[in-house]
């Protein structure tokens, strides 16, 4: 079957689900995260592609990013991770796919659901029930999001920048957007749109009688 086209709409970010092969662990080690962090980094940088927001969960990771050109956010995402597998297989002693094959992507329209799909990815690891609050996490962006420390791999959204006149008020104002939980409507668009590949908030494919 071939592949579907990616949806991309212009000047919106691209949330980003690269998934372990077969659902399988993709992270073993502290080491293990850490160097996908720097991958992730040092790519970002060359292909210009600011990240806003990360979480790496032990079977795979969500990217929340920026792009000029459609390529350079495939080549970045690309090359992460086939220099991760590399790594991974070479450190554990292991063979065989690392990740389940391309990556997932849905464009995230800012004014209605990029803070939102910050807090979404960000709080994986509290739906998942590894942590009791995001802070918790270590391998996530919260931390630097909320001011608690200074996390390189991030370049604010304009829209996070507009939570606030100064660099404090914008972490605090963020991070008492944490105190209120994602609506189940908000839930089931965040992830209905990167499991179909399809824009939040465009509504699902209606499936009536054909028309004679």
């Amino acid at each position: 079957m071939p592949r579907g086209a990616r949806i991309l709409l212009a000047g919106a970010p691209l949330h980003i689900v690269q998934r372990g092969h077969n659902r399988q662990a993709c992270f073993f080690k502290q080491t293990d995260y850490l160097f996908y962090l720097n991958l992730l980094q040092d790519f970002s940088a060359q292909m210009s592609c600011p990240i806003h927001a990360y979480v790496l969960m032990t079977n795979h990771v969500h990217v929340l990013a920026s792009f000029s050109m459609v390529a350079d956010i495939a080549c970045m995402m690309k090359g992460v991770a086939q220099e991760y597998a590399q790594f991974v297989n070479r450190c554990h002693e292991r063979s065989g796919a690392l990740w389940e094959g391309r990556y997932h992507s849905c464009p995230v329209p800012t004014e209605r659901y990029l803070l939102a799909c910050q807090r979404y990815i960000e709080l994986n690891p509290v739906r998942a029930g590894m942590v009791a609050g995001p802070e918790g996490y270590r391998w996530s962006s919260f931390n630097g999001n909320a001011g608690y420390q200074y996390d390189p791999l991030l370049t604010p959204h304009v829209l996070y920048q507009g939570l606030g006149s100064t660099q404090e008020e914008r972490q605090e104002n963020y991070r008492q957007s944490f105190g209120k939980e994602l609506t189940a409507f908000q839930l089931s668009e965040l992830r209905d749109s990167i499991n179909g590949g399809r824009i939040p908030g465009m509504g699902r494919p209606k499936r009536g009688r054909p028309k004679k």
